[in-house]
């Protein structure tokens, strides 16, 4: 089950059987990248879906995230380690970032469990790590089929016959996959460290398009949070 997340799966693997696996899994040549911490794939551009946000709203991840620097991750919030591990080490280095590179960054939770993760979960389960992270939910077929355009393993789920079902664990892909400026995409496996991120998404950001003619930076307040009706304050 090359690709699939296990609770050590990730972390017992090295970085070059990472790039083995990834490599398998997209189909394309990745190699590791001298300039960024993550994994470069093969550029190409975002991917075109919709899914419903926390709020039921149509949320089309190319469009709202058009100039944006976007991580997109397939979890499930009853997840016992990687997605907790994943979302918690982005939003600490989130909160040390400049009001104005966390300001182009837009992390885009995708569920692999809708049917436990309803509205009000993901909405808590995420606020809890980052108010601005955004949750998204479907049907699992159309959740598969955009994993398997992105070139990931399709969502497993796993029974325990002795409770009849009532408790599983979803099988899913551990990687963030981040994607910039120019078509650059990157791959970051669990276990990324916090201070790789902090180390790369400065950087990506800077490579970004300004938006509006606001300068070099072109830093501007956020768009609404759909999971909370708001935007988050500056530091």
């Amino acid at each position: 089950m090359l690709g699939w997340k296990t609770r050590a799966s990730w972390r017992a693997g090295s970085l070059a059987t990472f790039l083995v696996v990834i490599g398998a899994a997209c189909g394309t040549s990745v190699q590791e990248s001298t300039e960024y911490r993550g994994v470069l794939l093969e550029p190409g551009g975002r991917p075109e879906f919709r899914l419903a946000d926390v709020n039921g709203e149509p949320y089309s991840f190319r469009k709202e995230t058009e100039d944006q620097l976007a991580l997109l991750f397939f979890g499930y919030t009853h997840c016992p380690d990687i997605c907790p591990v994943h979302m918690a080490g982005i939003a600490a280095v989130l909160r040390d970032l400049p009001w104005a590179v966390r300001d182009r960054i837009r992390v885009v939770f995708v569920s692999t469990d809708p049917e436990r993760d309803t509205p009000e979960r993901l909405q808590e389960w995420l606020g809890g790590f980052d108010p601005s992270f955004i949750g998204l939910r479907g049907e699992m077929d159309e959740v598969n089929r955009i994993q398997a355009e992105l070139g990931l393993p399709t969502t497993v789920r796993t029974e325990d016959p002795a409770d009849g079902g009532a408790a599983y664990e979803v099988g899913h892909a551990a990687q963030v996959l981040v994607f910039g400026a120019d078509g650059v995409r990157l791959a970051y496996p669990f276990g990324t460290r916090q201070a790789d991120w902090k180390r790369d998404l400065p950087l990506l950001v800077s490579r970004l398009p300004p938006v509006d003619g606001e300068g070099e930076a072109g830093a501007r307040r956020p768009a609404p949070n759909p999971n909370r009706g708001c935007s988050p304050k500056p530091a």
